[in-house]
């Protein structure tokens, strides 16, 4: 897609998010750099198509997709935000840890956060207390691991971001043994599976194996890929460790439970069916990547 016409698109997703009533949520989308090979780690073309579905949805939503890479230059685009969706490299590259602070004033105001994919992975110290505050969970370097593998989800709990979810199985890079906050209190883990032994074939790393995810694999201990946390002090958040795969968000129950947890940090009703997404075609899938060349 070429440049001018994404100009043009998130100057539309501006404008509607403007004019339309103060009753609407409104949800902020923050897109990482670039990073990893063609179609992996899409993160503006992953954030423009959970923004257009929340836009053809129906429900009462408007989507701002920020225009720059990393941590909005303009933060007024921040003020009043329902939930705050972010996509992007993690770790020592992640779009707020030159921000934490101002991050975690709208936290304690009660605004929304949705982390997706490598987004989850936080420095250890004051980046990792932070995404535990603020979402209940994260990844967390020589603790969680990173394999691709293909878990199957077929049980889910009573929650609203399950309503509509009909069981999928998805090959994708799903971190595991995220660090929890102590007893997962306010935490309910979404999708939950034992990870095949395969998965830590890999030599102990930072990101590959340690003793401890070891032993919690050969226990049978199920693993939380994805997460929904309800603040002491009022809030929400949402860990989704998948999207590695640009092609994931083609699957109409991974896509949903993405943006039924966005309605949910958003305070918005999710439908009983889940929130509406039409399927993702193939010229979808392939526009607006990023060039990695």
């Amino acid at each position: 897609m070429k440049p001018s016409f994404f100009i043009v698109v998130l100057s539309v997703l501006f404008t509607t998010s403007f004019v339309l009533g103060q009753d609407r949520a409104k949800i902020v989308f923050i897109t990482g750099s670039p990073s990893h090979g063609p179609m992996q780690h899409e993160h503006r073309a992953g954030n423009m198509i959970l923004a257009d579905s929340l836009n053809r949805s129906g429900l009462p939503v408007d989507t701002v997709l920020v225009p720059d890479y990393g941590y909005p230059k303009d933060v007024s685009c921040l003020e009043d935000a329902s939930s705050v969706v972010i996509f992007c490299t993690g770790h020592r590259g992640h779009v707020l840890n030159a921000h934490l602070d101002e991050f975690d004033q709208l936290m304690k105001q009660g605004v929304g956060v949705v982390m997706i994919h490598w987004a989850t992975e936080a420095e250890k110290g004051k980046p990792g207390q932070k995404f535990l505050e603020w979402m209940g969970g994260f990844c967390d370097l020589n603790w969680s691991v990173n394999p691709h593998w293909t878990p199957h989800f077929d049980q889910f709990p009573e929650h609203p971001i399950c309503n509509g979810v009909e069981p999928f199985s998805v090959n994708d890079e799903w971190y595991y043994h995220m660090r929890f906050v102590d007893g997962l209190k306010g935490v309910t883990p979404i999708l939950s599976e034992l990870p095949p032994a395969e998965t830590l074939l890999r030599p102990d790393g930072p990101r590959s194996g340690n003793p401890t995810v070891r032993q919690a694999v050969a226990k049978g201990r199920e693993q939380h890929v994805a997460w929904a946390y309800q603040r002491p002090g009022g809030g929400r958040g949402f860990g989704f460790t998948g999207g590695h795969n640009h092609v994931s968000w083609q699957d109409d129950n991974f896509r949903k439970i993405v943006l039924n947890a966005i309605l949910w940090t958003a305070n918005v009703e999710v439908p009983e069916m889940g929130c509406p997404s039409p399927k993702i075609t193939n010229s979808q899938i392939k526009a607006n990547l990023d060039d990695k060349r």
